[in-house]
Order: C-alpha cells, then structure tokens, then sequence
C-alpha cells in the first residue's frame, strides 16, 4: 500500500470483546509508531470489509473457521488467522500486533 497502513479487522461472535481490543491494539501502534487501521465487527459483517482489509484476526475461540474464512478472502488478498488466547485472555495487544504483523508480511 502507498501510505503503508496495515488494516486489521478483528472478529468475533458480536464485536464486543474484540472492540475493546481493537481500541487497546489503536494505542499500542499509536505508540510503537505503526500506522494501522483496526476495527472490530462481528463475523457476520466480515465479507462487508473483504475489500477495505489487509489481515482478519478472528476470536481464539472462532479459531476452527480460519480455513473458511482464508477460502472467501483470499480473491480479496486478505490474510487470516486466529488471535493467539494467551495474548487475547490477557489483553496483550502488543502481542497482536506483531502477530498480524507478521502474518501480514510473510
């Protein structure tokens, strides 16, 4: 991309743990000066983000639809995965980041 903006979507059953996520995880790269675009939606709103996102992060608990979910995005170049449950029971949006990050990247 020309601004070089990573968007990530995280998503879950409604969108409401993942929001306060995406809200620590805006912090976090705010701080470590990454420029991302991150939001939260709940799975059903998924495919309405196909062509506005870089990397879907799905609930560690959704964790089994990452392979439906890589089928329906990869026309959209997005990459997905699951977030990692230690990071995500413990808040640790530093550790999500570099994941998707990572995930983005590779």
């Amino acid at each position: 991309m020309a601004d070089n903006t990573i968007r990530i979507l995280l998503a879950c059953g409604i969108g409401a743990s993942t929001g306060f996520m995406a809200a620590n995880m805006r912090k976090c790269a705010k701080a470590k000066g990454i420029s991302a675009d991150i939001h939260a939606v709940s799975r059903s709103q998924v495919m309405d983000y196909a062509d506005k996102i870089d990397v879907l992060l799905l609930g560690p608990h959704f964790a089994g639809e990452v392979p439906t979910y890589a089928e329906k995005l990869e026309p959209h170049g997005v990459k997905v995965m699951s977030i990692n449950p230690t990071y995500y029971a413990s808040f640790n949006s530093e550790g999500i980041i570099n994941d998707a990050l990572a995930l983005y990247n590779a």
